[in-house]
């Protein structure tokens, strides 16, 4: 078929690559518009379309994909079917009509669990033991549409949301390939979402990934790992914003929540449960060191506390 690629972050990069190996025909792809970044705010092309360059296939980045020239230039491309992987930006009816096949979504989740924009991220914080990968055809809905195919894949104990992110847009950009084949040859035909057992899975933000000290163990522990690598589990000391990598339960009790006790090999910090012992933390302005590393420098005093 012939395809046109929808998709901006580096997790979509693996799908981009996969239908470009395949025998399906890659004649565009859609991102989202350059963007200001880092310290210097430097002009940066998502990763999708940098690899789109490299590959020698043009790319559109309209400020909309609603926008006339693009939509325009689409029609011109006349695709028989539209992937889609993280693109970002909601898609108008009149798009959606263009391609024969229509629109067909990679989603991180067992749809219609952690429907919305951080799937796997909501996965990891609310202690799911598995999830997966799901394509379907996008409708007018928040990816409500009929789904063509899925596959499942563990939450282990220690999976970060990238992690778990990592491995899922490798898994699913074969799966976004069998899609594509099985759309082709007739074989996989939507099957309607059922109404129950739908959750939505909300964009974390800066807000969301402070730590509640009082919170229990076990809840900061996902809250960390959920956050990670973006946007970053953070609390404060001594009125500064320090941000945290992915904690360790320890085996009692320790303090009150948010006390933290320094010694030469961990430190560790009290919850409203279990304490936890910090991995590695990130004081502002400078890079992530070893938890130990920090407190030598930092030097808590006995009952100093996070806040």
């Amino acid at each position: 078929m012939r395809l046109v690629f929808a998709g901006t972050p580096a997790t979509a990069v693996p799908s981009l690559e996969a239908l470009v190996a395949s025998r399906h025909d890659v004649c565009g792809v859609l991102s989202r518009p350059d963007a200001s970044a880092g310290r210097g705010r430097r002009t940066l092309r998502s990763a999708v379309a940098e690899r789109a360059d490299a590959l020698g296939i043009p790319v559109w980045t309209p400020k909309s994909p609603g926008d006339p020239d693009f939509l325009a230039a689409l029609r011109e491309a006349a695709p028989d079917c539209c992937p889609v992987v993280a693109y970002g930006a909601l898609l108008p009816l009149e798009a959606l009509t263009i391609p024969r096949y229509g629109w067909v979504n990679l989603h991180f989740s067992r749809l219609p669990a952690w429907r919305g924009a951080a799937p796997v991220q909501h996965a990891v914080l609310h202690g799911d033991a598995e999830t997966g990968a799901t394509t379907f055809r996008i409708d007018a809905g928040l990816d409500t549409g009929p789904i063509l195919a899925g596959l499942r894949e563990p939450i282990h104990s220690d999976d970060t949301a990238g992690s778990v992110l990592d491995r899922l847009s490798s898994l699913g950009a074969d799966l976004l390939v069998s899609t594509m084949d099985g759309i082709e040859d007739g074989s996989l035909i939507g099957t309607a979402q059922p109404d129950s057992g739908a959750t939505y899975a909300p964009k974390l933000d800066p807000d969301d990934a402070r730590i509640d000290w009082s919170a229990p163990a076990v809840a900061i522990d996902r809250l960390v790992r959920a956050c990670t690598p973006a946007p970053g589990a953070w609390t404060t000391f001594r009125g500064e914003r320090l941000g945290l990598g992915p904690v360790r339960i320890a085996d009692a009790a320790m303090g009150a929540p948010g006390e933290l006790r320094a010694g030469k090999a961990e430190v560790i910090v009290g919850t409203g449960s279990m304490a936890v012992v910090l991995g590695e933390v990130r004081p502002q302005g400078r890079r992530a060191m070893p938890a130990a590393d920090w407190a030598r420098g930092a030097r808590p005093d006995p009952g100093e506390a996070f806040a």
